[in-house]
């Protein structure tokens, strides 16, 4: 994380530095834009990662149109890039970018960027279709050094859609609470004067002249708090109890707070399930929706997930364990889905498993998952036959 630190910074004073240059298109590009796409892998002389007006058959987009660049993750492109000078504004040019993403269900990422801002979008509102509003923004001529951690998950070798989609979903969280807790801090209104009352146990009716006569004295005690937390420190805030907390407790919390570790079937030791299967789990969750009717089952021999917890109507099995870890699926291989599978940049191993190095691949082929939750449904393909 250091190095990749190190090297955003010294991009950030790059850009300071040489912007007032790029006068065109072009040499924004050459100079603050293919420069960052180097640091986060996506290397600018290798053209299985970056494809420069990248043209692909779009509907409802002009014939002249081009993708100024696309980024792409085992032979698909996962995220497009609009261009722009830096001497230009972003605001008017996002509905020609959002045509290229609503065109393409692969890609879960859209950028614009005219070197010093770069701008990124997803589709949280609705799917596959580009949201109005960009999940993050950055600026490199002024960078804040909290956001490092979350452009570096979009490294070529970190590269997850769903992952990215969770951190949009996160980071839009994040700025509206922020923006609620700022709002009611600095101007505390009649709800939140209300509750602080409350919760002080004052035992006084709260009509609208009691709230507006201590309304200042909310603010008061909100400034000073503000001020206690700036001048200690919330991390050497002890916890009202913690003197008086036992040693073992504590090493228990730690123990059950490290969530890569395996768990291990008390009836059965020689179960154990691993990360990778939860979060392979977690993956056909987040593709399947909530109210799927799925659950995990792990065995000595491999991990499933289940339809309304049916040991025969499994949707998938996983092979974690081996060498080049597999997924094998309860509905027969078709052509179609082989293509699909080959698309997604995906290989095919023995007994028509499927070859993922990581869970997170399987949100590659949603199209399968869906398939196999429509397989178990249908009693028919259960049913006794003579």
């Amino acid at each position: 994380m250091s190095r990749f630190a190190e090297r955003i910074r010294a991009h950030s004073d790059h850009v300071h530095n040489v912007a007032i240059h790029c006068t065109t298109e072009e040499t924004t590009k050459q100079a603050l834009i293919l420069p960052l796409l180097d640091i986060l892998g996506f290397s600018p002389f290798d053209p299985t990662r970056v494809k420069a007006e990248y043209k692909a058959d779009f509907p409802g987009v002009k014939a002249t149109e081009r993708v100024d660049y696309a980024l792409f993750c085992g032979k698909i492109p996962v995220m497009f890039i609009e261009a722009k000078a830096q001497i230009e504004k972003l605001d008017n040019h996002c509905p020609q970018l959002s045509r290229y993403f609503n065109a393409t269900p692969e890609v879960t990422i859209a950028a614009i960027t005219n070197g010093r801002e770069w701008r990124f979008f997803t589709d949280l509102v609705n799917r596959n279709i580009m949201d109005a509003d960009p999940f993050l923004t950055v600026d490199f001529d002024a960078l804040d050094e909290s956001l490092i951690s979350r452009l570096r998950r979009f490294r070529h070798d970190e590269f997850q859609p769903e992952a990215l989609r969770i951190l949009a979903e996160e980071t839009v969280y994040l700025n509206s609470f922020t923006s609620v807790i700022s709002a009611a801090l600095r101007n505390p209104d009649a709800d939140f004067v209300r509750y602080v009352g409350s919760k002080s146990g004052i035992q006084r009716q709260f009509n609208a002249r009691f709230i507006e006569s201590i309304t200042p004295i909310v603010k008061q005690a909100v400034q000073r708090s503000v001020s206690d937390m700036v001048v200690s420190g919330l991390s050497a805030q002890p916890l009202p109890e913690q003197a008086s907390q036992p040693t073992e407790p504590v090493v228990a919390a730690t123990v059950i707070s490290d969530e890569a570790a395996d768990i291990i079937d008390p009836e059965n030791p020689r179960i154990v399930t691993t990360y990778a299967e939860r979060r392979l789990f977690e993956v056909v969750q987040d593709i399947l929706g909530e109210n799927a009717e799925i659950s995990p089952k792990d065995t000595e021999s491999y991990y499933s997930v289940l339809y309304q917890g049916k040991t025969n109507r499994w949707l998938l099995r996983y092979l974690s364990e081996k060498k080049q870890p597999a997924v094998t699926f309860c509905m027969p291989l078709t052509d179609e889905r082989k293509r699909e599978i080959t698309r997604a940049g995906l290989e095919l191993g023995a007994g028509n498993s499927i070859l993922i190095s990581q869970p997170e691949h399987l949100a590659r082929i949603p199209g399968l998952v869906f398939d196999a939750l429509e397989h178990c449904r249908d009693d028919k393909n259960f049913s006794r036959k003579g």
